[in-house]
């Protein structure tokens, strides 16, 4: 995948995978690179329904006075999520990821398109109408369990197949935090800061929102067809049929018996054992924890909330946002160019981010100079792109670890364990750590 590879740790499961590979013959080119693309529309997709919510904070804030909006949105998408994503660690034997990827992205639909009508039939700016408060809050709890089903599944089914696969699913992430910026930035400057503008901006998120959904949706279904996936598809199920062979058991015997749950017994020839899987990749899991937990304890919170700027004003931690967004994306695209194969070195440099807690805490109370705008943008860039670059190099990693059968199980860990993570960040950001 990368022009540059720096040394290569991890091939246990890329080992596992040759033989197969020789009996399918060489996989068919990916044309006009429609897989790679679908899947980074993908990545974007899946995050830009909380991104809606979550940046029209401030019209829901007006709507709906006295509610505390913020942290009721972030309980009510990240409880359901990481359950859900608990749910799925079991029942991902059970069930086919394209039932649940459809599921996921049709609940993201859905959770869009009551707001826009809500407000259109319903609410039409009126403030204190306790009904469209419950319903905006069921929704996302609808958008939390989305998430669930389609982060741990699509990152699970991007495990399966090549690294760039991968890469581009990672990358479609921090893209989808590039729009959100673009759409913020451009919504500032051209509507009026006052309630009739916040009402247009936050419909704008959610129609843009939407539109991209039903995109994610086309796409999905489309790279499933696609040669290049029906390869991989195959390769997964010749994999799977090895396995029951090896353990004696018949090769048309289903999978989902019930010895198949992930937390099961891990006898061999059975699904794959989650605590088994978790052994392999645990200190990536815990170095993708560890990252998530310093960016979330210092972004957005510290940037929107502890640094000004007489210079910039209120564009300040705007653009503090974009700058991070921005460079989120360089970071996890850099990994198509210059991919870092040593699991040592990834876990390490998760490690060595907590260094950005001294770093950002001389930016409050340290000498003038480090409480200009200059070093926080520096420093508030650099965190995007280690976030970015150490997030992609770890979630390649993870799943080339472990033999082709488990990759499914791999993928879904590292998500749990990345959920985990956001909600630790979010938790130590509420003590001002810095």
């Amino acid at each position: 995948m990368g022009l540059f590879r720096i040394s290569k740790e991890y091939d246990v499961g890329e080992q596992d995978r040759e033989p197969l590979t020789r009996k399918t013959g060489a996989p068919p080119p990916d044309k006009y690179h429609l897989a790679y693309i679908s899947y980074f529309i993908l990545g974007a997709g899946f995050l830009l329904p909380w991104n809606a919510y979550i940046t029209a904070v401030d019209y829901f804030s007006y709507l709906y006075p006295g509610k505390q909006v913020d942290r009721v949105f972030s309980v009510g998408y990240m409880v359901p999520c990481l359950a859900f994503i608990l749910v799925l660690v079991t029942w991902a034997p059970r069930s086919k990821a394209r039932v649940r990827i459809n599921l996921g992205l049709s609940l993201f639909l859905l959770s869009l398109l009551v707001v826009p009508i809500m407000d259109a039939v319903y609410t039409k700016g009126r403030r204190g109408l306790d009904v469209g408060y419950y319903i905006t809050v069921a929704m996302t709890v609808i958008c939390g369990v989305a998430d669930a089903f389609v982060q741990g599944s699509l990152i699970g089914s991007a495990g399966e197949l090549p690294e760039q696969y991968m890469q581009a699913v990672v990358a479609g992430t921090a893209a989808s935090g590039v729009l959100v910026s673009a759409l913020r930035i451009l919504t500032k400057a051209a509507l009026p800061q006052d309630v009739h503008g916040l009402r247009i901006s936050a419909i704008l998120y959610f129609v843009v929102s939407t539109v991209f959904m039903a995109i994610c949706l086309l796409c999905y279904n489309m790279a499933n067809q696609l040669p290049v996936i029906q390869y991989y598809n195959d390769l997964k199920m010749r994999a799977v049929e090895s396995t029951f062979l090896l353990g004696n058991i018949i090769v048309n015997s289903p999978p989902d018996t019930e010895d198949g749950s992930l937390l099961g017994a891990s006898k061999e020839g059975s699904a794959p054992n989650f605590w088994h899987v978790l052994s392999q990749i645990k200190w990536l899991a815990i170095g993708l924890l560890l990252i998530y937990v310093v960016t979330l304890s210092i972004f957005p919170g510290y940037v929107t909330e502890d640094v000004h700027s007489h210079l910039l004003k209120d564009w300040y931690p705007i653009l503090l946002i974009a700058f991070y967004n921005i460079f989120d994306l360089v970071g996890k695209s850099l990994t198509a160019v210059i991919m870092l194969e040593s699991a040592s070195v990834a876990i390490a440099g998760s490690f060595a981010r907590l260094l950005f807690y001294p770093l950002f805490y001389a930016c409050l109370h340290g000498p003038h100079f480090f409480r200009t705008e200059i070093p926080v943008s520096v420093l508030t860039c650099l965190l995007g792109l280690t976030n970015g670059y150490f997030t992609s190099v770890i979630m390649i990693i993870a799943p080339k670890l472990v033999p082709l059968q488990e990759s499914e199980t791999a993928g879904i860990v590292i998500v749990l364990f990345l959920v985990i993570g956001l909600a630790m960040g979010s938790i130590v950001a509420w003590f001002w750590v810095i």
